[in-house]
Formats: structure tokens, sequence, C-alpha cells
């Protein structure tokens, strides 16, 4: 199913987003060497219940997971990329986290991540790995204009990694969302441009390039949810809900800091 949101469902999908851009950005600015990825859990249960959202994770169970995910946020660690289920595990020195968060507030949902070192960098590897995924966003917003289609956003994702010597891998990717989290079209982070469905104001896109570290093959873990490098090398992750608007596209999840 592809929604195409009114004017009216706009202005709550605003409302959410922001609540996503600030929920991330809380926790960024809490977490810190030490912190449990179970604590990090707890907090965003509070923060949502606060805001009177509702998770769209606890009980999201779709074919690739196993099982209800149980949990109201992805805690991916190094070479976790993806569906990072939280677990007992303290923050170290240098580790390259990545939050992933999506909620539902009014009735509409956004869905966000950030990638960022805990504490002092390791090396230059993982700014390196952040940089690479915030620029390919970058460019998969820019494509997302009205009459432009899904193909020219994947184009736009992939020659950017792949300029960046990644390699990209395109079995998860970006998904439309409104008033359920995943939803058609399927944006992947690889594409020809010209090709798929033209974008048409009032769609919202989730737009989310992650890379890992010299490989484009994935292993699934023990708990039949994290996604990780089948290296073991690291990874990064970034994340925009995006509206698409008779102006061009506007970024829906930044926090309110961000916002002019």
């Amino acid at each position: 199913m592809i929604e195409i949101l009114t004017p009216a469902e706009l202005d709550r999908a605003r409302a959410t987003g922001a609540l996503v851009g600030d929920i991330l950005q809380a926790l960024r600015g809490r977490v810190e060497v030490g912190t449990d990825l179970l604590e990090i859990d707890r907090w965003t249960a509070a923060m949502i219940a606060d805001a009177g959202a509702v998770s769209c994770y606890v009980d999201y169970a779709p074919s690739f997971g196993r099982g209800p995910f149980g949990h109201h946020i992805c805690t991916g660690v190094d070479d976790a990329v993806l569906h990072a289920k939280p677990r007992p595990y303290r923050l170290a020195e240098g580790d390259l986290l990545t939050l992933d968060l999506a909620v539902s507030l009014d009735g509409i949902a956004a869905d966000a991540a950030i990638s960022f070192e805990v504490g002092a960098p390791r090396d230059a590897e993982g700014g390196a790995l952040i940089a690479a995924t915030e620029r390919a966003l970058a460019a998969g917003i820019a494509a997302a204009r009205p009459d432009a289609r899904i193909g020219d956003i994947s184009h736009a994702i992939g020659s950017s990694l792949r300029g960046g010597g990644h390699l990209v891998n395109t079995e998860f990717g970006g998904h439309g969302i409104g008033t359920t989290m995943h939803q058609d079209p399927s944006v992947p982070n690889d594409g020809r441009p010209g090709r798929g469905y033209r974008l048409r104001p009032g769609l919202l896109l989730a737009i989310e390039p992650w890379v890992m570290a010299g490989t484009d093959e994935l292993v699934v873990d023990d708990d039949g949810w994290t996604l990780r490098s089948a290296t073991g090398s690291r990874t990064a992750h970034s994340e925009h809900t995006v509206a698409i608007t008779e102006d061009g596209p506007e970024i829906l999840t930044l926090p309110s800091s961000a916002r002019s």
C-alpha cells in the first residue's frame, strides 16, 4: 500500500517526526562510556510514554524477525548495523553506536537513525563510515522531489556510497511510511535513475543508507533479529523521514533545535 497524506495528516507527521528527532538527540546527549544498552531502551520507553506516543517496535513481528521485537529502540554497536536488539552490554570507549527509532503519534509514524562514536574515537574509520552514510542520506533527500522517481533516490544514494569506495547491500533499505511504519514503496540504497514509483506531494519516505566497512554481506545474530557485517567490520546507518511537498523534500525527523 502506498499512502498519500492529506495536509492535516502531514501536520501530524511533522509532530511525530519532531518527537523522533528530539528523542534521538536526547539519547545522544545522555549516552556515555559505561551506559548499558538496556538502559537506553528504558530511557526511550519513558520518553515515548511521556509524549503520549506508541512504539512501532515492541510488537513488531515481520517475516524476517524471530517473534515480536520486544524493545523500543534498535541499539547497534560496531558490527551490528540493522534491527539490533538491546542487550546487556556497557558501552566502551570508541564504540560506534547506531540508534534507530520509530514511533507513532496521533496515528502517524516517523522513523530515523543516527550513528555516533561513544567517548573518544577509536580511529579514523568510524567517523568516515558515519560521514559516508550522512553524505548518502543528503544525496538521497535532495533527489526526493515531486515527479522524480524512487530510482532517482536510490541512484543518488548508491552513487554517493560507491563514490566513497563502499560496497552497497540492497537487501534492506528505505520505505514508505505513514499510518504504519513499513509501507510501499521500497527505497533501495542503489538503483537506476528514472525507474520506479513517481513521487507525489503527500508521500512520506524513510530514507536510510547504511554501510559496512569492506563488505556487503550480512549475517543474522543468534537473537534472530540483529544484522551484523559478515566479517565483523564496523558499520554505520543514517536515516530521516522525509515528506514530498510541492516545494521539494521536507525532513520531518530533525530535532527541534535544528529546525528553522
